[in-house]
């Protein structure tokens, strides 16, 4: 049984873009997050990574729409044993940093969360995604406004997402991913959306 804390995670800001950090996971600098971020998708685009235990065989896809972008990504990502590079590209544009316009290689192991996730609950609606990567200066600035905003998060590495899937209530869809133990889930009743991330397997 999935026990859920009533008390928000220390370390997240009531706000419209309101994220969950992971304070085990320390941040690297700017120049050593990007060229650990390029290796690991030029790995998968050559090579293809390590199949996670819960991926589904064959092709992955998935749907996603940002919220307050508008912008959106459906398709195949992962195909003949390979991420598809191409993918990867426009699903780092959809998750960027909309305060920086900026974007950054994601960690497409978070993509398998997602799609593994969607397929558990049978659903082929495309994700709401209220927050995907997050630049440092972003999160600099939320911490100065707020002591509860960690100065570490997953976001910033590109593993995270905060999201909805439509037709889902928030529980379900958080109670699935915690008993799958793929990684973070943060469930967030209030605002309607949970925390995902392909990080150490936690809840809160």
């Amino acid at each position: 049984m999935v026990r859920w804390r009533r008390d928000p995670c220390p370390c997240c800001v009531s706000s419209p873009d309101w994220v969950c950090e992971a304070p085990e996971q320390p941040a690297p600098g700017r120049r050593g997050l990007l060229g650990a971020a390029l290796g690991l998708v030029a790995a998968g685009g050559m090579m293809g990574l390590a199949t996670p235990a819960f991926a589904a065989p064959g092709d992955r896809s998935i749907g996603i729409t940002r919220v307050g972008t508008g912008d959106s990504f459906n398709g195949v990502y992962w195909r003949d044993g390979r991420y598809d590079t191409e993918a990867l590209r426009q699903l780092n544009w959809v998750l960027r940093d909309p305060h920086l316009d900026e974007a950054t290689p994601m960690d497409p192991r978070l993509f398998d969360v997602l799609n593994a996730v969607a397929a558990r609950l049978d659903s082929t609606e495309a994700y709401e995604v209220v927050s995907g990567y997050r630049a440092p200066e972003t999160n600099a600035a939320n911490a100065r406004r707020s002591r509860r905003v960690s100065r570490q998060s997953l976001h910033m590495s590109g593993m995270a997402a905060d999201v909805r899937l439509p037709g889902r209530p928030s529980m379900a869809l958080a109670r699935l991913a915690a008993e799958m133990q793929m990684g973070g889930v943060g469930l967030y009743r209030r605002d309607g959306f949970v925390h995902l991330d392909c990080g150490p397997s936690r809840r809160w």
